[in-house]
């Protein structure tokens, strides 16, 4: 099975060590391809000094789907192509083999391994990992919806990897969207009658501390893309519910290891509500007020 790894950078000098130590464990350094935003620190000499392919674009041209679909481009021979973003740290030499392996089933066109919460985590972010990364391992197929909803079509681009075929078979990945390319492609993957694997086993170190306003931001570009993807919500069915499935599972968790962070919470939950809201009703907000709500700035432009 001939696969690469694919990380899209941009200033990631201060993330190479926790990145490139345990990758360099797991797969020779010419399977790395760095997609790099035309960085202005080290990014570039690193990554040439540690052995890996260097492809740089202007990062006016930067896109959470076209960016990675142009690696599509680059690697031609890859049967499978591996996605990590700059700021994950691979847990074990055996986390890519362990993710790979899910591909021996010819109906998989992606797998996802298991985000753990980083190094001195704090307790919100930390269940933000356990509830979405579970233990257990499963394999989502379209029926999968009738139980699931919108949770059917979870998957992150910060560890994923993708079949050549299938991506192609559906378009690849999206050019045109703010971001949450990873949730459209998967929708579409379904919808063709691909197979999804979740690899519990296979794990990265990768969460967020994000700021109240940075929750905001996010929330507030989630609504964007349900709103100019609404036939995700329409294939898929809406996200209310798992929102209120998470916020309580998240008090149950803080009430448990960390009540002092329960007001926080809630704040951040009102946060999140406010921005989705927002994003929803992105038509009606001008493009100076879109850029300073999104945390994906450019995509204004």
């Amino acid at each position: 099975m001939n696969f690469f790894v694919v990380v899209p950078t941009l200033n990631a000098a201060e993330d190479w060590p926790r990145l490139t130590t345990p990758l360099l464990g797991c797969v020779p350094a010419d399977r790395v391809l760095i997609l790099d935003s035309s960085s202005t620190d080290e990014t570039a000499t690193l990554a040439t000094a540690a052995g890996f392919r260097l492809h740089a674009i202007p990062r006016s041209d930067f896109n959470h789907g076209g960016t990675r679909q142009l690696a599509l481009k680059l690697l031609p021979d890859a049967e499978i192509l591996v996605f990590l973003t700059q700021d994950v740290e691979v847990a074990g030499p055996d986390a890519m083999s362990r993710l790979l392996r899910a591909f021996a089933d010819p109906t998989i066109a992606a797998a996802y391994g298991r985000q753990l919460p980083r190094l001195n985590a704090t307790h919100i972010e930390a269940h933000a990992r356990f509830y979405n990364y579970p233990a257990q391992s499963s394999i989502r197929t379209l029926a999968s919806r009738e139980q699931l909803g919108f949770k059917a079509i979870f998957i992150s681009n910060a560890f994923a990897a993708y079949r050549r075929d299938a991506l192609i078979a559906v378009g690849g990945f999206p050019r045109d969207v703010i971001f949450g390319e990873d949730t459209v492609t998967a929708a579409r993957l379904l919808l063709a009658g691909w197979k999804i694997a979740y690899v519990a086993d296979a794990q990265v170190y990768h969460s967020h501390s994000y700021t109240w306003i940075q929750e905001f931001k996010r929330y507030f570009d989630i609504g964007v893309l349900h709103t100019k993807e609404n036939w995700l919500l329409d294939e898929f069915g809406g996200a209310a519910g798992e929102g209120g499935r998470f916020v309580r599972s998240e008090l149950k968790y803080l009430w448990r290891s960390s009540k002092p962070s329960i007001p926080s919470a809630l704040v951040r939950t009102a946060l999140k509500l406010l921005g989705y809201k927002l994003g929803r009703q992105e038509s009606k907000v001008n493009s100076k007020w879109k850029r300073r709500l999104s945390m994906n700035s450019g995509f204004w432009k």
